[in-house]
């Protein structure tokens, strides 16, 4: 914010109209008494002569808006000025006044000039010390340094040479610069700021050199997380009392520079690396790493804005460790309507949490497996195996699993992933004599319909497939193979039938995982 120059010439003319004149800059804000009374029961207007702007109001508000300018009452029942960001467009003559009681002419002149900063943002932790520094021009060494906070409906002067308050202070080092403090912070002390000078000892008038915007943090508590490089992680951050408020993350290490959310609510969406999911119904911000790196170490805040200017934390310290041993890579096959087991290890202290990944590789609980515990653990009696089963295997099972610990604080569930299954289905053979014809049937998942579906032979290479066409029905020679939208199968037809088979069963779980695909060969 630019520094504000306000010169105050007071005119009195024959008639009730009072006028005065004021200057500012392009840029930074003007704050200044009317001199007359509020009179809370009438309109009040202000208005530019000569021109159609009118900044009115028809009820008893105390905090009259209008763009960059504000009309509000002080403690002393006086009507006062404030307006915002000052351009040379808004120099000119207004007239302010109440309707039926009294009115005046304010002459704004704005010149240009290149002084000073723009608003600042400061965040503190409650019940630490805020401290903020504002500049000024040399214009101002000796004039008295003024604090103000900006409320709901005025503009409250917070500190001044004459009004001092408990907890605030303001050092001036005579040289341009003073530095404001306050300590033992609260919720309530977050807000809009404005560093000021009164600059005339006759009149309410003030140059407004810096806006600060005071952000509150509410640290609730600090959890260890702890993932291995390569592996994935949930993070399920809990705010039960603002379920519906907008929760973040980001990385306290790098300042919280970035703060990665959902955008919206009750879905999962992308941002950087990480997938995040507002939970309005349970109040949890979930964020998913779909790959951890080692970058990825360092200190983090979970948070919600509790209101505009405070917000309620977890202070969240991630761990990535390389290890070669982690994550684990294994590869599972079952046949369709058995029953298939996997095993996975977690350390002893820690909950066994399985999950399978989706398309958008977030892994998420399934509670349709059964998990229970084996005999046995490591040599080192560090670790304890589980084995999870999925009984009457289905089309749906195939896909990626993730195996892993979840652990449970205060204000936080971390799930660390360290084991990838891969879980591929065999279809039951088909068994003909040479010169019948054979038809395989393979079932998929609907979320699959629109998705290419082709026949291969041999090593699967891109030119050995048969993909179906736009009209779902490819024929060769011997060969058919079709797609039946509303039973999701495909037919296909040769005479090189087990060796097709073989090939088929490999290739078409791992592509399909689908509805009914099904391939005849005559």
């Amino acid at each position: 914010m630019k520094i504000l120059l306000i010169f105050f010439t007071f005119y009195l003319i024959s008639g009730a109209v009072r006028c005065f004149s004021v200057t500012g800059y392009s840029g930074g804000s003007l704050l200044v008494s009317s001199w007359k009374p509020w009179h809370k029961d009438k309109a009040k207007y202000m208005r530019k002569l000569q021109s159609t702007t009118i900044i009115n109001n028809m009820k008893q508000d105390q905090w009259i808006n209008e763009g960059k300018f504000t009309l509000f009452c002080n403690d002393f029942e006086n009507l006062m000025i404030y307006i915002r960001e000052l351009n040379t467009q808004d120099a000119g003559t207004y007239r302010i006044g109440v309707d039926g009681e009294w009115s005046v002419d304010m002459t704004l002149k704005v010149k240009e000039d290149s002084c000073c900063k723009v608003s600042k943002r400061v965040m503190v932790n409650i019940g630490e010390t805020a401290t903020f520094s504002c500049e000024y021009s040399q214009n101002h060494i000796n004039d008295p340094k003024i604090i103000f906070k900006e409320g709901e409906d005025s503009v409250e002067m917070i500190y001044s040479p004459w009004n001092k308050k408990e907890r605030f202070n303001i050092s001036d080092d005579k040289q341009k610069l003073m530095t404001v403090r306050i300590t033992a912070v609260t919720p309530d002390d977050g807000g809009v700021y404005l560093c000021g000078v009164w600059i005339n000892g006759q009149s309410y008038t003030y140059s407004i050199i810096n806006i600060i915007h005071l952000h509150i943090m509410a640290k609730v508590g600090v959890s260890r997380v702890s993932g291995y490089s390569g592996g994935r992680m949930m993070i399920k951050c809990e705010h039960p009392q603002y379920k519906t408020n907008p929760k973040y993350i980001c990385k306290e290490s790098d300042g919280c520079s970035e703060r990665k959310n959902p955008g919206v609510q009750d879905e999962w969406m992308e941002n950087g690396d990480v997938s995040l999911y507002d939970d309005t119904r349970a109040g949890v911000l979930m964020v998913f790493f779909r790959e951890l790196k080692a970058a990825d170490a360092g200190t983090y805040r979970c948070g919600v804005n509790v209101s505009h200017y405070t917000e309620s934390f977890t202070e969240l310290q991630l761990n990535v460790t390389d290890d070669a041993k982690y994550p684990k890579t294994e590869t599972e096959s079952a046949h369709l309507g058995e029953e298939v087991n996997i095993s996975c290890q977690i350390p002893e202290e820690h909950k066994v949490h399985f999950c399978k990944e989706d398309d958008n590789h977030i892994c998420q609980n399934i509670s349709t497996s059964t998990v229970t515990e084996m005999n046995g653990s490591s040599e080192r009696n560090e670790e304890r195996v589980f084995t999870v089963s999925i009984s009457n295997v289905s089309v749906r099972d195939a896909g990626v699993y993730w195996c892993g610990a979840e652990t449970r604080d205060t204000h936080l569930t971390f799930i660390s992933l360290n084991t990838k299954i891969q879980l591929n289905l065999i279809m039951a053979p088909v068994v003909r004599r040479e010169g019948e014809s054979a038809e395989i049937i393979c079932p998929y998942d609907s979320i699959y319909k629109s998705k290419s579906k082709s026949l291969c032979k041999g090593k699967c290479s891109t030119r050995d497939r048969n993909t179906l066409n736009e009209e779902k029905e490819t024929k060769t020679d011997r060969l058919t193979l079709n797609e039946d939208g509303t039973a999701s199968s495909a037919l296909a037809k040769n005479d090189d039938v087990m060796e097709a088979i073989s090939n088929l069963q490999t290739h078409l779980m791992r592509k399909v995982n689908a509805r009914i695909l099904a391939i005849s060969f005559v």
